[in-house]
């Protein structure tokens, strides 16, 4: 169970930390307790042949509207595409296999809501005012990714993995407005489009302490209303410490981690905590509706995401809390202001 465990974390937040159709959104993953690991970062580890784990995940992500003001100047000046958008949710269930000891596969299928939805309109006489259109909820986009480690160095405890997969359109793309219309592409809670994901994953650990990172880009296929939401490139870092001490026993002979002998304190059977520090990167290109690109989407945010994980037995929860420390968006268009990820998952 401890090998299987050691992928929980991997597994099921390779799966996760993918896109959900939305630039400030990809939920994070679930812990692991073999070893200290990212939270929202994909590490290197694969489940072990046979081992499967499942999880929930929940991301909350708040935006920094556009006002009022400013999108009536906008619709004014005839700069088309301009909305306010409020807050953005996913419910997540989560599932990944292992194939082989180096080849693991997982699923993921968000429940999306998104809030707060408005824009400024012409009433008909030349004069603008702004009009909540409400939110929209539904099934979000299937996640399907791979994960196959080409390099397990234990003798170094260094690991690297090559990332593939496919987001298959099975949201819904059709919902309407508080006024009855058709709401833009960007707000359904499906794409309409298949995507497909490559990436790469490295992970090494020196005693208690793991450093991970992973690229994985996100290439968009054509959707509902002919629009493109965007390619995606994500790159994340992480520095995680897995804390010991509190219900542990101490071991009297020398430990050997990586052909270093040292001593140290290991929980004996009692909870295990891990502290996670991570940088994530998000670099969105500009969507477009019939080959038109929208000059108020894309851009880059990158946030500032620390964060915790207590793991044991077979359970393993965590909670992150990301605050954008670079927004650079293109035109005029909803920033993030923070999102919080929490999650539980379990091991079979």
């Amino acid at each position: 169970m401890y090998k299987s465990f050691c992928g929980l974390a991997v597994a099921l937040a390779a799966v996760v930390a993918v896109p959900a159709g939305a630039f400030a959104h990809h939920p994070g993953g679930v812990g692991n307790s073999g070893d200290a690991g990212p939270i929202n970062t994909i590490s290197a580890t694969t489940l072990d042949q046979g081992h499967l784990v499942a999880g929930i995940t929940i991301d909350y992500a708040a935006q920094r509207t556009v006002s009022d003001p400013d999108l009536i100047a906008a619709t004014a000046a005839k700069n088309d595409g301009v909305h306010g958008l409020r807050t953005l949710q996913a419910y997540a269930l989560s599932a990944a296999y292992g194939l082989t000891n180096d080849l693991s596969v997982g699923v993921r299928l968000p429940y999306v809501e998104r809030t707060g939805i408005r824009a400024a309109e012409d009433d008909g006489t030349g004069t603008y005012a702004v009009v909540d259109h409400g939110g929209s909820t539904g099934i979000g986009d299937l996640t399907v990714l791979g994960q196959y480690r080409f390099v397990n160095d234990q003798a170094n405890r260094f690991e690297l993995a090559a990332l593939f997969g496919v987001i298959a359109p099975t949201g819904p793309t059709h919902r309407l407005s508080k006024q009855g219309e058709l709401l833009d592409a960007e707000f359904q809670p499906g794409s309409g489009a298949w995507s497909g994901m490559l990436g790469l994953a490295a992970t090494k650990r020196v005693g208690q302490w793991s450093f991970d990172a992973n690229v994985l880009y996100v290439r968009t296929g054509e959707g509902t209303q002919g629009s493109n939401l965007g390619d995606q490139l994500l790159a994340n870092a992480a520095l995680s410490y897995r804390v010991t001490g509190f219900m542990s026993a101490h071991h009297d002979g020398p430990m050997y981690h990586g052909g270093i002998p040292h001593h140290h304190e290991e929980p004996a059977g009692g909870p295990k905590l891990d502290l996670v520090l991570e940088l994530n990167g998000e670099f969105h290109t500009k969507q477009s509706r019939y080959g038109i690109a929208d000059a108020n989407s894309g851009g880059t945010n990158v946030y500032l995401s620390p964060g915790v994980r207590l793991s044991q037995d077979k359970w393993s929860g965590f909670v992150s809390v990301g605050v954008p420390v670079v927004k650079d968006t293109n035109g005029i268009q909803p920033e993030p202001d923070w999102r919080i990820r929490t999650g539980i998952g379990v091991a079979f």
